[in-house]
Parts: structure tokens; sequence; C-alpha cells
């Protein structure tokens, strides 16, 4: 087993403080977005052998990719560890966000690779040639929105808001009335209504902006317009802030999940959780960013169908214990709550494990072997370290909370 210090990046985005609340330590100063514990080349964490010898997470699993991956985990997977988790803390909005699938990840990295383009432009949209669906769970009330709603119910809240205008004696300003009325095309509505807004011009600017000050006046108004003046105050005139009226809006408690399939447009909008997708950096903007945004490629990777918001279930296999298993290959996820008397809790393998610990103190331990696990510390079990366990310490310390990551059933 290897002992991971985790790289931690500082997006602007990131609260200053949630994180180190989190687990209990003094903040850094800086903004704390996002915890990266995995094998990803961009951010690799640093595993550190029972002998003290150190070396990126990448490199290891290179150095023998069947012993601490497993044969069919090897080979389905090209040698590489196929998840990433992280810390995610978001003290301000995301960007308008989505993830290509599979074929449009390996065309767009290859056509960006054969222009020339570097790996570090901020003009590219392909960091990997791999795809990104993903998962999070709350760890604080957590706000999100994610998949388009019916093309109905957008058309509804656009012409409610417009009528917040008439009511004031104002006329509706033109981008919100003519992407309401596309919106009234059941089988096109939301694609026309989508690219309209993205286009971008001064009358969209002009329309988030009067559509903030408006709500913004008012006593009371419904999650959604809440919602629009949070996103107008963060990027003012950003065309993302009205396409958030397209797209369902979720608000989590803690230990509640949803899950994002590839196409899926995404912004996480505030709050703590922790988050497990395939292994890829691949992330294709539409707005509330002041990053690059690619408006034709990001509409070219959108899935337009509408969704009920995509929460997932947690099952409950033992007490103490929640397992998720989204539909993908790449991984699934356990999080664990033991005390002292509750003995050692084995943990569900399927190939190599990630352990982050949330809360507490504890051991993760294999036949002849244990590492100590403190709030913020975590664990690369390889595939060949069988009958793994955790056990809370012993004493009046808290309850031990871990998180475990592992192959996907579906992949092995």
């Amino acid at each position: 087993m290897f002992k991971l210090d985790n790289p931690v990046r500082p997006y602007s985005w990131g609260s200053v403080t949630a994180m180190a609340d989190l687990f209990r330590r003094a903040p850094s100063g800086s903004p704390e977005a996002e915890m990266w514990i995995g094998a990803h080349p961009g951010s690799p964490s640093i595993a550190e052998a029972p002998d003290g010898s150190i070396l990126p997470l990448d490199e290891l699993i290179s150095s023998s990719p069947t012993a601490l991956l497993g044969s069919q985990t090897a080979e389905v997977f090209s040698g590489r560890l196929p998840f990433l988790a992280k810390i995610l803390a978001a003290g301000s909005p995301l960007s308008l966000q989505v993830h290509p699938n599979l074929e449009q990840a390996r065309d767009g990295f290859k056509a960006e690779n054969e222009v020339g383009l570097p790996l570090s432009s901020e003009h590219r949209n392909y960091k990997d040639a791999h795809h990104k669906p993903e998962m999070i769970v709350a760890l604080s009330p957590f706000d999100a929105l994610c998949g388009f709603r019916s093309p109905a119910v957008a058309r509804e809240l656009l012409l409610e808001l417009g009528s917040h205008f008439s009511h004031r004696g104002a006329s509706t300003p033109e981008p919100i009335r003519i992407t309401a009325e596309l919106l009234g095309e059941e089988d096109t509505g939301l694609r026309e209504g989508l690219s309209y807004l993205l286009a971008g011009d001064h009358l969209v600017a002009e329309a988030v902006a009067a559509s903030v000050e408006l709500l913004a006046g008012l006593p009371s108004v419904r999650a959604e317009f809440s919602a629009l003046v949070g996103l107008g105050r963060a990027y003012p005139g950003d065309p993302g802030v009205l396409i958030s009226l397209l797209l369902n809006h979720v608000s989590l408690q803690p230990g509640e999940a949803i899950y994002l399939p590839a196409g899926n447009v995404h912004a996480y909008l505030a709050g703590v959780g922790f988050e497990v997708m395939a292994s890829s950096d691949n992330v294709l903007r539409g707005g509330l960013t002041s990053k690059h945004v690619d408006v034709a490629e990001f509409l070219k990777t959108v899935d337009f169908r509408t969704m009920d918001t995509p929460r997932l279930q947690a099952q409950e296999p033992a007490a103490g214990i929640k397992r998720w298993v989204p539909p993908f290959r790449e991984f699934q996820v356990e999080r664990i709550k033991a005390n002292a008397q509750a003995g050692a809790v084995p943990l569900n393998q399927n190939g190599p494990v990630l352990v982050l610990a949330i809360e507490g103190q504890g051991d993760v331990s294999i036949p002849g072997a244990s590492l100590k696990l403190s709030a913020g510390e975590s664990a690369f079990v390889p595939a060949n370290a069988q009958s793994l366990t955790l056990q809370a310490a012993g004493g009046a310390s808290p309850p031990f909370v871990a998180f475990a990551v592992t192959v996907g059933k579906a992949a092995v």
C-alpha cells in the first residue's frame, strides 16, 4: 500500500476556507478548489512506498501495471488507473461545461495534436484522449445545474421572467422573448434556444443585466431566479446566466449524489463534494468563465435530450456503508463510517482502490501491513493487496469516515 500526497489546484472559484474546514487544518490563504487523488498525468498524486521512496502515482503504475491494477483492469484500460477522485470546494460558480464521449475525446485530441496545439495552450479543448463521465457526493449543502429541463418548463420560466418586466411597465428584453419562442418547437427548441443565447451578442448581455437588476429588487423570487441573480453577479452579461433557466437546478444535502454522463450540460454553483470521474481532464466550456470558450465544439458535444435530475441512489450493503454504482465501467464508490466498536470493516475491491479519510482517524489494512490515515489523508491500494479492511482508531475519537473508490463492475 502507498500513502499519497495530493496536489491542490488553486482555481479562482475555489473556497479559501472550505477544504481547510473539512479537514480541520489551517487555511492556506489562497483559493483551494480541487484536491486531486489519482494518477492523471496533469496532477498525479505522489506515492510514498513503505521504504520511504516516493514516485508520482502515474509513474509507479506504469512501472508495473499488471501487478498494481490487476490483469483485467490493466488490459481494459491500457495500463491506466481508470478513475480520478477529487475534493471539490466551490466558493463561487464553476463554468457551464460538458464532457465529451470517448469517440469525441479521441477525435478531438488527435485533431488538436495534428495542428500542433500545445497541451499547455489556453485554447486547448482536449487534454487527453479519454471521456469523463463523473459523479459527485455532497459533503455540504451543494447546488448545481445539470441536464436540460423539458422545453415547455424552460419556456414557462422565461415567460414568467418576461412577465416581471411587464408588471413594472417595461418591455421584455428581446433575447428572453426570442428564446421563449424557440423553445416552443418541441423537437429543436433546446438546440435552437441554446445556440441563440450562446451567440452572445450585446442584446443578450443587456438582457442578463436587466434581468439581474429586476429580480434582485423583488422581495422574493423562485429558486431558479435566485440562482440567476447569483450567476449574473458572478459573471455579468454572460449568456450562461439565462441558459441556467434551461437546466435542472438541484440542491443536494450531505450524502446525496448525482451522476453526469457524457454530453450532460452542467455547472456546480456552491458547496463541497467528493467527485469521482473517469481519469480525464477534458472540459468543453460554454460560459460562466473567463477561460477559453469554444461554442462550436461545445454545441457539438451537448446531448440535447431532456432528463430529470440525475440523482444516484446509494446501496447500503452493510451498516455504516453506502455504495454508489453509476452506469460507468470506470468506477464505483463507497462511503464507510465506522467507530472503534465496529472492528475491521471489509472494503469493496474490484481491482485497485483509492481510500480518502474524511473525518477521524483509522487504519487501512491488508494481512501483514497497515497504514494510519487521518482526515485529509489518502492511500492507493494495489489490486494484488487483497482482504482490504478499514478500522477506526480506539478511544473517544469521532467515527472514522472514509471514501473508497474501485473499478466499476462492468469493467472486470
